[in-house]
């Protein structure tokens, strides 16, 4: 795969989004979508005996993607695999907490699952922060995007010091500390390391312009120009930024990530909610935080928690496949989903449909203010949502499997993407004749959100676990959230949760 193809996970921040669908700019249908259930009632021990094995099964692979395709001396994990590349910071946060994860599982025992994270941390403690060009994996606490595997020094001079990256390893690290919570020596370093890694995060020295946080920072070129500002997998930097105990953002940061709020909420295939397109950004932060019954002022205002505007968005993005304005093939009920995803390539094709414009690695999404759409689905976009609307992910992941898995489903789980409507000789992946195109690896940071949002509907292990962390609650008072589990009386268990 070639490195130019990897554009950063934050790309649909950086640019504006524009539509794809049909070779030009559409607005999606606006007909009324059957309403969502106001409650979710589907569980998995309501499943069906077909559907139940299907969840474990695909639980099981998504999970032997990060165990097995980690570095085992160090633990770094690859971006993507099993087409080997450098090794993506925020993939590793992800596998820090499916170790716990397959612990709980029976997949691993306990003490695999320890000496991993170990391994992980020690490599990561150790690894030098300076700031160089080359001879570093991060500076002030921070990490690069992404880091060469053997060496664990910053990839390449294009990659940027990273703060959404940096604040979703933490969010692995962060669960470590927390989960990890016996008196063995082993579970003991861990918790250590673990805290020493966070708060070595110098949170207010990367924000360049404040209240508000850069996406990031070069040696050569210095501070990314743009903040992180408005709904999106933002969220959790703030939060994390605001639950340090050694650099801390100040109290006005929050408000200032909410300011464009106002932009995002609105009504889109007839879902009132706070759009942001790709539906990463409903499920990054969400994936270790459950905000259910947990609301901030902005929520509080609004009627509605962070958990149920992620519901609706999967209910849009659905609703807006059932439309299908781009006419694309195999878009219905059972087949939705635009994400930040692999793609067949930056091609241009003449169809009966007109000219057709794909693209590689893309922020695919469908929202209030952009579309970007070019027929490429990414199963992660409904596994991740899982935990939202079961009711609608789990006929769609089975629809996925049942019609179209002898191209996308395997060892691992699901490929990455797969697009039914082109036919060309791709620039990655591959072209099956009557099918279409589809990827031939997966992407940590999509594998992910299906691993860990599957836990959390079953179990809710990783929401429980991170509730426990007192960095993690201070973070969501100073943002101001009330209610539910916050305030309960588990608030003492949070407290002596640190090493």
């Amino acid at each position: 795969m070639l490195s130019s193809r990897w554009r950063h996970l934050h790309v649909f921040a950086l640019v504006a989004l524009t539509a794809l669908v049909a070779g030009g700019p559409v607005r999606a249908a606006t007909s009324p979508p059957a309403a969502p259930p106001a409650v979710e009632t589907l569980t998995y021990h309501g499943l069906a005996p077909d559907q139940k094995a299907f969840i474990d099964e695909l639980e099981r692979r998504t999970f032997d993607w990060f165990w097995e395709s980690a570095e085992p001396y160090t633990g770094l994990v690859p971006d993507s695999w099993p087409n080997h590349t450098f090794s993506s910071v925020a993939a590793i946060g992800f596998g820090l907490t499916a170790y716990g994860i397959g612990a709980e599982r029976g997949y691993i025992t306990r003490e695999q699952a320890a000496e991993r994270t170990l391994t992980t941390l020690r490599f990561l403690a150790a690894a030098p922060q300076n700031g160089s060009e080359d001879d570093a994996a991060g500076y002030r606490g921070f990490f690069y995007h992404f880091l060469d595997m053997q060496t664990g020094r910053r990839e390449a001079r294009w990659v940027e010091l990273s703060s959404v990256d940096t604040t979703l390893l933490m969010n692995g690290v962060l669960f470590a500390q927390s989960y990890y919570d016996r008196a063995t020596p082993q579970e003991r370093e861990i918790r250590q390391l673990a805290d020493r890694l966070y708060r070595a995060v110098d949170w207010p020295w990367m924000q360049a312009r404040k209240p508000l946080i850069s996406m990031g920072w070069t040696p050569g070129g210095q501070f990314i120009a743009t903040d992180w500002k408005g709904y999106d997998e933002g969220k959790m930097v703030y939060l994390l930024a605001l639950g340090s105990p050694t650099h801390p953002v100040g109290d006005d940061a929050w408000a200032a990530w909410c300011s464009t709020y106002p932009k995002q909420w609105g009504t889109f295939q007839g879902h009132t909610f706070l759009n942001f397109a790709p539906m990463f950004g409903h499920q990054y932060t969400e994936a270790w935080v459950d905000f259910r019954g947990i609301r901030d002022a902005w929520s509080r205002a609004h009627g509605l928690d962070y958990a149920e505007n992620g519901r609706l968005a999967a209910y849009a993005q659905r609703a807006y496949a059932i439309a299908n304005p781009g006419q694309w093939t195999g878009y219905g009920a059972d087949v939705w989903g635009l994400t930040a995803s692999d793609g067949p390539g930056d091609l241009t094709v003449t169809s009966p449909q007109g000219v057709r414009r794909f693209s590689g690695y893309m922020a695919r999404g469908a929202g209030l203010n952009e579309i970007n759409d070019d027929g490429t689905i990414a199963p992660t976009a409904a596994g991740g949502s899982i935990a939202f609307a079961p009711s609608i992910v789990v006929p769609t992941l089975m629809a996925m499997k049942q019609r179209y898995g002898n191209y996308i489903y395997g060892r691992y789980g699901f490929v990455d993407s797969f697009n039914l409507s082109f036919h060309e000789t791709p620039r990655d992946g591959r072209t099956y004749p009557g099918f279409g195109w589809a990827d031939n690896q997966q992407l940590g940071i999509d594998q992910g959100p299906i691993l860990l949002m599957i836990e959390n509907w079953r179990s809710g292990l990783v929401w429980k676990v991170m509730k426990k962390n007192p960095y993690i609650r201070r973070g969501l008072q100073r943002a101001g959230f009330t209610g539910g589990w916050l305030e309960r009386a588990d608030a003492k268990a949070a407290a002596a949760a640190l090493p």
